[in-house]
This record gives C-alpha cells, sequence and structure tokens, in this order.
C-alpha cells in the first residue's frame, strides 16, 4: 500500500511510539499505569511526564495561553465553539470552508457564514459580518484544499470588535507557523505523526471558558476525565519532533510537490498555488470518477476530500464553497504526503493513478 493520505491521519512516529511505551506496562514491567491525578509517587510521575508533554506542545504555539488535552481537535472545536459562543453572545461568524467539527457547530449557533473565493481563501474580513461581543472562526490551514487562510486578518477585525477568534490549526501545526493573534486555537496529534485520540485546546490568557464537560478536577479542573499519559506523551514526542524538524520536513514536502506537479501536467488544481500547505494536493480531471478511481488504484491510499465526509456521498462542501460544479468536484481526489513518503513511492502512486484513469479513457 503506497499511503497518500496525510490530510485524514499520519504515521505514527517512531519517537512517539517509544516515549508512549512507558506509561503502556502493565504490573511487573514498571509503574506506567499509575493515575496521574493519584498523589502516590507512581502517579506524581506519570503526572509529571503529562506537564512535560503539555510544555512540548506549547513550544509550537504562541506565547501567554495555556495547553488543555482533549480528546481531539473535534472535542476542542466543539468546546471552543459552544462554550466561547456563551462567553461572548454577540453572535458567531466562521468560514464556509471549515471542518466539519467546527462547520456543524456554526450552524447549530446560526452562525454567518463567510465566503471564499474560487481558489479556496477567505475573502478579506467584511466589518459587517464580524459580530461584536462574539466569536469568529477561521481555520489555519484547510483540511481538503490545503489553502493557507488570512488567520491574523480575521483575528484583527475580531479584536476590533470585541470578539474572539477562534483557529482550528490542525493541519497547519508543526507544518506552518501559526500567526499571532488566535484567542483558541484546536489541535490533533495524529495529524503530526503522533497517537489517535488526543488533542488539544489552547486560551489565551484572559479567556475565561467554561468546561464541556464535568465531573473531576482534571486539567486544571477545565477537562475531566483521567488522563492518558502515554497518550500525552505521545503527543509531546510528536510536537518536538516536528519542531525539531520544522525545515527539513518543509523542504522535503516542497520537492514531493514539484514532482507530483510535474507528473500531474494534465489535472487541474483545486485551490491556490500559494499561499498553500504543498502537502496537500487537489486536482480534478474531466472525464474521471473519483470513486471508481480509488477503486481501480486500490492499491494507493488516497481520498475524495474530507475522511470525515467521504462516506456520505455527497460533494465536497468545501468545492462547492468555492464555485467548484458538482460534477468536477465527483472528479476530484486528494493526495497527501509527508515526512516518511518517499520520491520512489509518491512516482509510483501517482503512476498508479495515471493508469487507473486511462481505464476510464482519460489519457
Amino acid at each position: 500500500m503506497i499511503y497518500l493520505d496525510y490530510q485524514a491521519t499520519t504515521p505514527l512516529a517512531p519517537e512517539a511510539r517509544a516515549a508512549m511505551l512507558r506509561w503502556l506496562e502493565g504490573p511487573g514491567e514498571g509503574d506506567g499505569y499509575a493515575n496521574p491525578s493519584s498523589t502516590h509517587k507512581a502517579g506524581r510521575a506519570a503526572a509529571a511526564a503529562v506537564e512535560v508533554a503539555r510544555d512540548q506542545v506549547a513550544a509550537m504555539l504562541p506565547g501567554g495561553g495555556r495547553v488543555f488535552f482533549t480528546s481531539g481537535a473535534t472535542e476542542a472545536l466543539n468546546w471552543a465553539l459552544l462554550r466561547g459562543a456563551e462567553a461572548k453572545p454577540g453572535g458567531v461568524a466562521g468560514l464556509s470552508i471549515e471542518h466539519a467539527a467546527s462547520l456543524q457547530c456554526l450552524e447549530r449557533l446560526n452562525a454567518t457564514i463567510l465566503p471564499v473565493d474560487g481558489a479556496g481563501v477567505a475573502l478579506p474580513p467584511d466589518d459587517a459580518l464580524i459580530p461584536e461581543n462574539g466569536l469568529v472562526a477561521a481555520m489555519l490551514v484547510n483540511n481538503e484544499v490545503g489553502t493557507i487562510q488570512p488567520v491574523a486578518a480575521f483575528a484583527a477585525a475580531a479584536h476590533a470588535k470585541g470578539s474572539l477568534l477562534l483557529c482550528d490549526a490542525v493541519q497547519g501545526y508543526g507544518r506552518v507557523t501559526i500567526p499571532d493573534g488566535a484567542d483558541l486555537i484546536a489541535l490533533s496529534a495524529h495529524k503530526i505523526h503522533g497517537p489517535k485520540g488526543i488533542g488539544a485546546l489552547w486560551v489565551k490568557d484572559g479567556v475565561d471558558l467554561e468546561p464541556l464537560m464535568v465531573g473531576g478536577a482534571q486539567e486544571q479542573g477545565m477537562r475531566s476525565g483521567t488522563v492518558s499519559p502515554a497518550l500525552c506523551a505521545g503527543f509531546g514526542a510528536a510536537a518536538a519532533l516536528a519542531a525539531e524538524r520544522f525545515d527539513a520536513d518543509a523542504a522535503h514536502v516542497e520537492r514531493l510537490w514539484s514532482l507530483a506537479m510535474d507528473m500531474l501536467p494534465e489535472w487541474t488544481l483545486n485551490g491556490a498555488v500559494t499561499p498553500r500547505y504543498h502537502g496537500n494536493l487537489n486536482v480534478r480531471r474531466e472525464g474521471v470518477n473519483g470513486l471508481r478511481l480509488m477503486s481501480d488504484a486500490r492499491n494507493v491510499a488516497f481520498s475524495l476530500g474530507s475522511a470525515c465526509g467521504s462516506g456520505s456521498g455527497k460533494v465536497s462542501h468545501v468545492l462547492r464553497a468555492m464555485g467548484v460544479s458538482e460534477a468536477d468536484a465527483r472528479a476530484s481526489i486528494r493526495l497527501g504526503w509527508g515526512r516518511y513518503t518517499s520520491e520512489a513511492e509518491l512516482r509510483a502512486g501517482l503512476t498508479a493513478i495515471r493508469d487507473a484513469a486511462r481505464l476510464q479513457g482519460v489519457n
């Protein structure tokens, strides 16, 4: 299997796996199974591991805020939007291309939906659409087409009206620099070669949110439930590695982007070339049926869009928001690569996709 679906999830880094193992040991192998809320020696050791991980995750975020671990980015986004709308009741607005974890909350909150252009980049903030004493959601890197959004501009527009700015940084964290200005930032470990089942919400100092769940005093009283030292350690190790390899990973991604663009000259790019994270290639080809292409190129793992909506049969809401026709959206595929993708793998995967397209009569 050639894996080209890095936006859906990334392979677990060996360093993250190693960091997790101590905290998964059972009786007779060590004391890593202790509850970090316990006050005995083993519990304190587990709690210390959680705090080390918290610092590692925070190192790539703006200063002046707190990291709260969650079960993933979906929980972090729900927490930020639902409780943020309570803290700032003046209204909510968010980009039309937000991930479903945000978009469905925006719909429940009767939010104003902010448009994007045909290249998948948000239009400049319109003061008339920005709520006063409310909340604005603007993602950093779009998960379907990779476009980088003007988060700093939306943060400035929100702050000018006394509103908060929530940034979904899931696809950008560890890959592009996170701009200053956000009040809330949502993260996910498994997008940066960490484990699934853990994410985080960064909350700027001075921003007060009510907990999403109650029932305990974990996570500084803000997120009830026993914290997993293993998941935290894996997240922290993955974040530290991403910081260490930031430039090398970016250079590798650019090389793979150039290779892919050279190999697919007949395909049309969905979304801007720049500003864009070049580990995301969303392309379409007239006459191609994306679903059939996945079946015919079954040894290549790629997607038709967001993994969260790929089984629904619906076309991408991101492409439709960009003005892409339904037919062109169904002829689109998303390819993603990163640190552990070799040039040989990408070349072989793209060759298989081109061969599968020819089976549909597309040369």
